[in-house]
């Protein structure tokens, strides 16, 4: 099924996983088929390392042809941010992140630890951060410092861990509909920016 919304199909949208990619049962496949979107496929998802990540990404936006919504889970979010801080791009309407991990966690695993410090600054455009109480990857006071970091609205989920498959998010409609909400934000702000 396609997800019909006059807001959403103002858009193009790129899918940028997190580490180990996201499976055909995760959100975010199903979210790909029903926006038709762009996603980011990087030739290694096990061992990821920033610069062919930043390349991906960089391709996959490429590839758009309408403004662009990033829709970014987990060392996603983290990669975008890298992205931005070095990329800026005239395409990006918005970025939506999911459940961002915090890569300067302790014990973190080491091909992660390589994409630390998680990225400072003010993204150049609407941002909104899905936070979850209970995510084992981010805790909750590290999730509201880099939302705040990155001029983010925060959204609270509660007790919906890494908001992945296997905390139960599969289609996922409820995030669905944040996102048309979000859409509708980017939409209003290019407006004003036009005006």
């Amino acid at each position: 099924m396609v997800w019909e919304s006059a807001v959403l199909e103002a858009f193009d949208y790129v899918i940028q996983p997190g580490w180990k990619g996201s499976e055909p049962e995760h959100w975010q496949s199903h979210w790909a088929q029903q926006l038709k979107a762009y996603r980011v496929e990087n030739h290694d998802w096990v061992d990821p390392t920033p610069a062919a990540w930043l390349h991906q990404l960089d391709q996959t936006l490429r590839q758009a042809h309408k403004p662009v919504i990033i829709i970014a889970h987990s060392l996603g979010c983290v990669t975008v941010a890298h992205y931005l801080k070095h990329h800026p791009s005239e395409k990006l309407a918005g970025v939506f992140l999911v459940a961002p991990a915090d890569v300067e966690r302790q014990h973190a695993p080491e091909c992660l630890a390589r994409f630390a410090p998680v990225p400072t600054l003010h993204f150049p455009c609407p941002v909104a951060v899905i936070a979850s109480d209970n995510d084992p990857f981010c805790v909750p006071q590290r999730a509201q410092v880099i939302a705040q970091q990155w001029g983010a609205t925060l959204t609270w989920l509660p007790h919906a861990g890494h908001i992945n498959v296997a905390s139960g998010h599969t289609e996922w409609a409820e995030g669905l509909a944040l996102l048309e909400q979000f859409a509708l934000r980017c939409r209003q702000s290019a407006l004003a920016l036009a005006a």
